[in-house]
């Protein structure tokens, strides 16, 4: 049994909210490791085919939904969040044989319509040519890829259902819209990336045994599907034996059509890149590096010329040539230097546009293929950028600006005169002039300064009672800059603070920022989010009764593990698709590769001990008063499995002392995130703000 926060928000003490939660049995299960044994009393709530688990997620849900509907405002915030997201919202317009196409979303479509215009017409042509919106009736199937063959004339997309990893791929007539061949099925991890009009390159896995949600799978393979032929037809190009064994395998054709470029790794940091020229069918795979440390990829090639991006002795990215016929990095010329920012270039025509971070705000410079600096492109503000990617016989590209205040705006850019004017601009009922977004520096537990942008409405008063939202990631080489969102207007409207640090482990200052928060050096990353809820705490921006803390996947392994080890520091915990238990993380679906970020417990005694001593679901501890939580996940995410947050609100709800509930969210039909309907989103922000404000002690909404 639990109740509601109880608070004085200013008027009238409201009643309590009982809660009764669901039985969740227990069992004995026991793991040693290095002679410590581990109990895991709900590892039957890891097998997601069992009738158990799917009572208990019915249970669950009608817990939380019963106490969600009794909050007076949640209806009045999904209402606003609807009328807010209701806007067009167009994409950056790509050009491919005869068309030119792109996506929009009138406003509230479950997903955006690709439409189509011919190269000689104008924009207001455009016609529907490919609606997900009709793959399903409740919007859950979604497009997550586009690719079309070298003369644009046949189309390769692929398709995800209910949020799962896996894809199937279709392939279309662009004339006819009529599907050619059979679908693809099985395809997991992959680009699509076509030889010419022949047939095009995808990677997967097998099908692994037992639930295809959440089995290990961890060998990644290359295939080349040529049009005409069965699935089964389908070419090994790399991959499939021990010796060749990787966990993630990539391939893609440069635009001349000339090499096939294959990145292989057993992590998600550090690969293998190989080359085969595609001149010749009889041409062998060539070795470009290996390296477990190093990352690299091919961005361009010209006459032979290979241009390389890599971190190798550059922890920031530089840019190298080489001969593609000697392309070992003995052989490897400087061709862009590493700078004290990082870097993330794209090409459009016939030059490259380097994309550097500073302090995680865009800059960008136009140079030649020769190395020749052309210009630094005037962007609109401070902010993020993207784009700047064109085949090479377009004369102009296209590029949006965002920042946690403009919604995204597409400009088109003039490759020659470097002029840029708007091409897209939204309209939406939400004024950035209203609003301010600064850029400060605070002190982690260790001395290392870490940057942090703070959002609010213009005349705000720092008096510590400011609903404050306080949102990270911190790992993987993920890098958080700033980018409009709807979900987060509606938060500021309500007077919120929305706070964002840039932690450690993330990729603001390149490689060495990335692994200064990575295994041994985890606890950095957690040190650094507590900082950031310590110096907002401190200049009034907030108290801890107004504090709340939310991230996503790895950012929910943050939430989980900031609230377990400094429970009083805020008052509401939002942990989204985490990954929880650190001890087991390795053995579901792709885990295993997320090893270089964490480290695994089967790798020695000092890695096992560091990681049960931060895993949230492992210090979730009796007699201790945790925040308001609630923990949202997919049923279908097989990317960070559901029986982590099934788990850990296990835990959470036999161990909680005090008032604060503690409810667990499952998306039904859903995974990690992507290609979710806009309506489900609406949804679930609703309900995430409305559980926030209620358990802050708000009777109603704070700008009422």
């Amino acid at each position: 049994m639990a109740m509601a926060a109880c608070k004085d928000s200013g008027s009238e003490k409201r009643e309590t909210m009982e809660i009764k939660y669901p039985d969740t049995k227990k069992v004995d299960t026991i793991d040693t490791y290095f002679g410590q044994e581990v109990n895991d009393p709900y590892r039957w709530l890891e097998d997601d085919n069992s009738s158990e688990t799917k009572d208990w997620v019915k249970e669950e849900n009608k817990v939380t939904f019963d106490y969600l509907e009794q909050i007076p405002y949640r209806k009045e915030l999904e209402e606003r969040l609807t009328d807010l997201w209701n806007y067009e919202k167009i994409g950056v317009p790509n050009k491919r044989g005869d068309y030119v196409y792109f996506s929009k979303n009138d406003g509230l479509q479950n997903q955006s319509v690709i439409y189509r215009y011919k190269k000689d017409e104008e924009p207001e042509d455009a016609e529907v040519f490919l609606d997900p919106n009709e793959f399903s009736k409740d919007g859950t199937t979604s497009l997550d890829g586009m690719s079309f063959s070298e003369d644009g004339n046949l189309l390769a997309y692929s398709i995800s259902e209910g949020g799962s990893d896996w894809r199937k791929v279709i392939l279309m007539d662009v004339e006819s819209k009529e599907q050619v061949e059979d679908t693809l099925t099985d395809i997991k991890f992959s680009g699509i990336s076509w030889k010419g009009n022949d047939g095009f390159f995808y990677s997967s896995y097998d099908k692994p045994e037992g639930s295809e949600l959440s089995a290990k799978t961890d060998q990644h393979k290359l295939y080349y599907h040529k049009l005409g032929t069965s699935q089964s037809e389908d070419e090994l190009i790399y991959g499939g034996s021990d010796d060749e064994k990787h966990r993630y395998v990539s391939g893609y054709v440069t635009e001349d059509d000339q090499f096939l470029v294959i990145s292989a790794s057993n992590a998600t940091s550090g690969n293998n890149l190989f080359i085969k020229d595609l001149s010749e069918d009889d041409n062998k795979i060539v070795t470009v590096i290996e390296s477990d440390e190093a990352n690299t990829s091919v961005l361009t090639s010209k006459d032979g010329k290979l241009y390389l991006v890599t971190d190798l002795d550059a922890p920031n990215n530089k840019i190298v040539t080489v001969d593609a016929k000697n392309p070992d990095q003995k052989n490897w010329e400087e061709f862009i230097a590493e700078t004290d920012n990082v870097l993330s270039p794209s090409t459009a025509n016939k030059y490259i546009f380097t994309h550097y971070m500073k302090d995680a705000v865009s800059q960008v410079k136009q140079y030649d293929l020769d190395g020749k600096e052309i210009r630094e492109v005037e962007l609109p503000g401070l902010g993020t950028v993207s784009g700047f990617s064109s085949r090479k016989d377009e004369e102009d590209v296209y590029f949006s600006f965002t920042n946690y205040v403009t919604p995204g705006t597409i400009y088109k850019y003039d490759l020659e005169s470097g002029d840029a004017e708007i091409y897209q601009q939204p309209k939406i009922d939400f004024n950035p002039e209203d609003y301010e977004s600064k850029q400060v520096f605070y002190t982690s537990k260790d001395g290392t300064e870490i940057p942090m942008m703070i959002t609010y409405k213009k005349g705000t008063k720092m008096n510590g009672k400011n609903p404050t939202m306080l949102y990270a990631y911190g790992g993987f080489n993920i890098s958080l800059t700033p980018s409009f969102s709807v979900a987060n207007a509606a938060w500021l409207e309500e007077g919120g603070i929305y706070a964002v640090p840039n932690l450690r482990g993330g990729g603001e200052y390149g490689r060495e920022w990335h692994k200064a928060g990575t295994q041994l050096q985890k606890q950095n990353v957690f040190d650094d989010f507590i900082a950031a809820a310590e110096y907002l705490i401190e200049n009034e921006y907030t108290s801890s009764d107004y504090l709340a803390i939310r991230g996503g996947s790895n950012g929910g392994l943050l939430v989980g593990a900031t609230m377990t080890q400094r429970p009083e520091l805020m008052k509401v915990a939002l942990p989204a698709v985490g990954v929880l238990d650190m001890l087991r993380y390795h053995t579901f679906t792709a885990g295993a590769g997320w090893a270089y970020d964490y480290g695994t417990a089967d790798d020695d005694q000092e890695m096992f001990e560091y990681l049960y001593a931060y895993s949230p679901i492992h210090n979730v501890k009796e007699g201790t008063e945790y925040p308001a939580t609630m923990v949202t996940t997919g049923d279908h995410d097989d990317r960070v499995v559901p029986a982590h947050s099934f788990k850990f609100a296990a835990e959470l709800q036999d161990k909680q002392t005090g008032e604060n509930p503690v409810l667990i969210r499952i998306e039904t039909n859903a995974g990690h995130g992507a290609g979710k309907p806009t309506s489900m989103i609406i949804k679930e922000h609703a309900d995430l703000y409305a559980f926030t404000f209620y358990n802050m002690g708000f009777d109603e909404l704070p700008n009422e």
